[in-house]
């Protein structure tokens, strides 16, 4: 086992680190071995006030952050991507010892982290307005505003890219923000927060608060002082959080939540290519991607072909120590251990054909070997439900017509995919096909340019690209009376 320094366990507030008020702590947990890590200060509503008028007083309009150069914001967020860069061993072994993703997996995640914080101290300046043409004898323009105190709540599947998703947006467009990280992995966050103290950010302009969702999150959720909400994570959260968001204050809301996103693959598709991308959508990250794609729809002409070769894939990928050359680590934790062999006993019981995988992997730690399933029906629970693991469901499709229905029986919408040489199929299918994302011949593409989010119960709002910082903004309409020049 790797050695990895563990710096930061305590709350990070006004850019000080203290213990929660009511000196509690919880354990965080190697989903390698089941052991105990370190213990982390557990945040709850008295943190969260706290944290909430720290942001509160840096959002304050003769504050040193609001007073601030456009510019000057975009470069501290050149100075934070340069600091995440630097640190990008330390972070990656941090992250894969706290979530158990392979290590270098994790180094490029940071690097991926880095890329998104210089986009946006790019955008940080060149936020503007619009002059309008309005009747009357007026001129009218709008001005762009940072929306305030926001709370964001991210999830522990992809730690560093959350919180940089987040952060980079947010901080482009000026907003002062209390960051909730996932109690399975708050180590990497709080580590964040010491470079982001390093970069020269001002005092109260980032909290970090670790807790449970419903202590700190709630608190958070429910704040009279908070303006925003941006959250990711399941859709069952994301469902009290909008509603929590509404009780005191109507407070402006992001979403990103669950997805069963369907790739769909024809006939004239290159078998052993479309195997490799459909392995890599539905096992990324060990199956724990909101936008998997693990209904896998295959045109009946390439299927039972296409089955061999995804279960021979499958069957090769290596499952370990995520600190050695492997492709996939432990899950997460006990719960979602639990909660992916269940569903594969459910596939199993429901009349799937399991031909790879179908069971733990070793007999320590959170490990399931990959598992594909062939002659998916529709209205299996594997083929309905979103798993959150190395599940891949393969069904059989015969049409253009029937598979988009079928792709669209969902009550998700965060992503898509397909797969042919037809660029009349692959355009059709983008324009029938309800999802956020929509990949051709490739899956999971996702760059700082881009827009993430999704349709239906996948959520409300965009991350990254241009949305990803409107969503951090207010348009203020400003209309002066222009006299009319006398007559000559």
């Amino acid at each position: 086992m790797v050695k990895v320094d563990v710096k930061y366990t305590k709350l990070f507030i006004n850019n000080e680190w203290v213990d929660a008020v009511s000196k509690k702590t919880f354990p965080t947990i190697n989903p390698q071995d089941e052991t105990v890590i370190t213990q982390v200060a557990e945040g709850d509503k008295a943190d969260v006030d706290l944290a909430v008028a720290a942001a509160k007083k840096a959002f304050h309009r003769y504050s040193e952050w609001r007073m601030m150069d456009a510019s000057q914001r975009g470069r501290l967020l050149l100075k934070l991507a340069d600091l995440l860069e630097s640190q990008a061993r330390y972070l990656a072994e941090l992250e894969t010892l706290d979530c158990g993703k392979p290590v270098k997996t994790a180094e490029e995640e940071v690097y991926y982290s880095a890329s998104v914080f210089r986009h946006y101290a790019g955008k940080a300046d060149k936020i503007t307005g619009s002059t309008i043409p309005a009747d009357g004898d007026v001129l009218s323009f709008t001005i762009k505003e940072p929306v305030g105190v926001c709370a964001q709540i991210i999830p522990w599947n992809y730690p560093i890219p959350m919180l940089t998703w987040k952060l980079a947006p947010a901080l482009a467009a000026g907003c002062t923000m209390i960051v909730k990280p996932a109690e399975q992995t708050p180590l990497t966050a709080l580590a964040v927060a010491a470079l982001i103290k390093e970069a020269g950010f001002p005092a109260g302009v980032v909290n970090i608060i670790p807790g449970y969702g419903p202590t700190a999150g709630a608190a958070l959720t429910h704040h009279p002082d908070v303006d925003k909400v941006a959250f990711t994570g399941s859709t069952e959260v994301g469902r009290i959080v909008i509603a929590a968001a509404s009780v005191v204050n109507l407070k402006r809301v992001t979403l990103e939540l669950g997805g069963k996103s369907p790739l769909v693959i024809f006939n004239d598709a290159d078998v052993e290519k479309a195997a490799q991308i459909a392995h890599a959508a539905a096992f990324a990250n060990g199956g724990q991607c909101c936008c998997a794609g693990t209904r896998t729809y295959v045109q009946s002409g390439i299927y039972d072909k296409f089955v061999k070769k995804a279960a021979e894939i499958a069957q090769k990928r290596s499952v370990g120590n995520p600190f050695d050359d492997v492709q996939q680590g432990p899950q997460i934790d006990a719960d979602m251990f639990k909660k992916v062999l269940g569903y594969i006993e459910a596939g199993k019981q429901g009349g799937a054909r399991c031909v790879a995988g179908g069971d733990r992997h070793g007999n320590k730690g959170y490990f399931i070997k990959p598992t594909v399933f062939a002659d998916v029906k529709d209205d299996m629970k594997i083929a309905r439900e979103e798993i959150f693991g190395p599940v891949q469901s393969i069904l059989k499709f015969e049409t253009f017509e029937e598979v988009i229905d079928r792709a669209n029986d969902s009550k998700y919408g965060l992503a898509a995919g397909v797969i042919t040489n037809d660029i009349t199929t692959a355009m059709s299918f983008a324009k029938f096909v309800r999802a956020g994302s929509l990949w051709v011949n490739t899956y999971d593409y996702v760059t700082s340019q881009t827009p993430f989010g999704g349709f239906k119960d996948s959520g409300i709002g965009r991350e990254l690209g241009e949305d990803g910082v409107n969503q951090y903004l207010e348009i203020k309409t400003v209309t002066m009376a222009v006299p009319k020049m006398p007559q000559l």
